[in-house]
């Protein structure tokens, strides 16, 4: 079984994003510092953007 190694990553990007997006939720519910998460889905996002961007041009990452 031959899967795709740039679909796998952009689905764990998602993931990630998903949890981090119910951290920051959660964060701002109890009104906690939630700045460090904010930066990390930030870059999440900027990371699946390029890969998503990427893979669908056909050019290796």
């Amino acid at each position: 079984m031959d899967e795709d190694p740039d679909a796998y990553r952009i689905l764990k990007l998602r993931a990630e994003i998903l949890e981090l997006g119910s951290a920051i939720r959660q964060l701002q519910h109890e009104g906690l510092d939630d700045a460090a998460a904010q930066l990390l889905i930030t870059r999440k996002r900027v990371q699946l953007d390029r890969l998503v961007k990427t893979n669908s041009a056909g050019s290796p990452p």
